[in-house]
């Protein structure tokens, strides 16, 4: 199984539904399993859920910054 896609695949699908964000806020692994259709063993479920995170942590870090170079630049 290859994590990376796993990954991107969730990444997509929780960063467009906010009650999946919601979700993947209070239940991780319920959600991810959800969104992937799939039963992970634990220890696949835990890399892909840090990778989850990680990625929306970025991509909000990456819209903030934008904002704000966007305020600076007027």
């Amino acid at each position: 199984m290859d994590i990376k896609e796993q990954v991107t695949k969730a990444v997509e699908k929780i960063a467009k539904d906010k009650s999946l964000q919601e979700q993947f806020q209070k239940e991780p692994v319920k959600a991810l399993e959800n969104v992937l259709g799939v039963d992970l063993p634990d220890e696949i479920i835990e890399q892909v859920i840090n990778g989850v995170k990680a990625k929306l942590t970025t991509d909000k870090v990456s819209d903030a910054v934008d904002s704000l170079k966007g305020l600076l630049n007027k």
